[in-house]
C-alpha cells in the first residue's frame, strides 16, 4: 500500500481564477451544510494530478469579500477529497521592497475583519458537534509553502519567502491612517480574504498555502498613486501568469511527496471540546 496521492484544491482570487490551467474539465455544483459555495467546482487535472478549482468571488466576480461563503467553500473542497489548498490572492504592499508584481508566500496573518464566521463548529444542527479552539501560531502549511518557494525560485519569479498578511473587512480600501498603522503593527501585505479562509482550512485539516500577488502600495506611500481598482486589475493582468506557472509546476511536485505525517498532525480532534453527556 503506497501513500495516498494528494488531491489539490485551488481557490482562485481576483484575476487569478483561470480555469484553463486544468485539463479535462468538468463542472460540479454542490451544496454543503453551510449553503452553496461561491460557484461550481471545476474538476480536472494538472499534469495528471486531480485538482479542484473554485473561484473565490464566483466566476463572474459578483461576490464581495464579506459575502464569500468561506465555510461552504472549504467544506466542499474537503468533501471532494482535497488534501491540499493552494490559493491565490491579490494584495496591497505595505513595504517598499515588496513591489507591484512581486509574489509573497505569506506565513502569518493579522485579522481586522469584523463580520465573518471563523469556525466550521458554529453550533448549527447540521455542523460538526462541539466547540473548536484551533491553535493558530502557524496558520499556513510550511511544507507546502516550501514547495511553492522552491518552484518560484526555479522559475525565476521574484518571490518573498515570508510575510504577514493583514486582512481587512472591506470592501473599501484603507484610510491612510490605517495603512500607516498596519505598517507599524508589522504587517507586510494587505487583503480582504485570507481570514477566515486559512482558519477554516486549518480546522478542516487541509494543507493550506497562499500565493499573494502584490498589485499596489495601498495608500501609505508618499508620491505614489493610491490604490484603485483600475490599477489593481492592470497589474493583475500583467502578472497573473506568474501564479499560474507556479501552480502548474508545484502541483506535480506536491503529488510526488508523502504527506501522511503532515496530514496526521493537522487532525483537529484535540482542539474540539465536545458537549458533556
Amino acid at each position: 500500500m503506497g501513500f495516498r496521492t494528494p488531491s489539490i484544491g485551488i481557490i482562485g482570487g481576483s484575476g487569478l481564477d483561470d480555469t484553463d490551467i486544468l485539463e479535462g474539465r468538468t463542472e460540479r455544483y454542490v451544496d454543503t451544510p453551510y449553503g452553496k459555495p461561491s460557484d461550481a467546482l471545476i474538476l480536472g487535472k494538472i499534469k495528471n494530478v486531480d485538482c479542484v478549482l473554485l473561484a473565490r468571488h464566483g466566476r463572474q466576480h459578483t461576490i464581495m469579500p464579506s459575502n464569500v461563503n468561506y465555510q461552504a467553500n472549504i467544506w466542499a473542497l474537503r468533501e471532494e477529497g482535497c488534501t491540499h489548498l493552494l490559493v491565490t490572492t491579490a494584495c496591497g504592499s505595505l513595504r517598499d521592497e515588496i513591489q507591484p508584481g512581486d509574489i509573497v508566500i505569506i506565513d502569518q496573518f493579522i485579522d481586522r475583519t469584523t463580520r465573518r464566521v471563523q469556525t466550521l463548529y458554529d453550533g448549527q444542527a447540521t455542523s460538526p458537534a462541539g466547540v473548536c479552539h484551533i491553535p493558530m501560531a502557524e496558520p499556513f502549511c510550511n511544507r507546502t509553502r516550501e514547495v511553492l518557494l522552491e518552484v518560484a525560485r526555479s522559475l525565476g519569479v521574484k518571490c518573498h519567502t515570508r510575510g504577514t498578511m493583514l486582512s481587512i473587512e472591506g470592501p473599501r480600501f484603507s484610510s491612510r491612517a490605517e495603512s500607516l498603522m498596519f505598517r507599524q503593527w508589522g504587517a507586510d501585505v494587505i487583503n480582504m480574504t485570507t481570514v477566515p479562509e486559512v482558519v477554516l482550512a486549518k480546522e478542516a485539516g487541509l494543507c493550506y498555502a497562499s500565493i499573494a500577488m502584490a498589485t499596489d502600495y495601498d495608500c501609505w506611500k508618499e508620491h505614489e498613486e493610491a490604490v484603485c481598482v483600475d490599477n489593481v486589475l492592470k497589474t493583475m493582468k500583467e502578472n497573473a501568469n506568474k501564479a499560474s506557472s507556479i501552480l502548474l509546476t508545484a502541483v506535480p511536485q506536491i503529488s510526488q511527496m508523502d504527506w501522511a505525517q503532515t496530514i496526521k498532525t493537522l487532525k483537529v480532534s484535540s482542539s474540539v471540546m465536545l458537549p458533556k453527556h
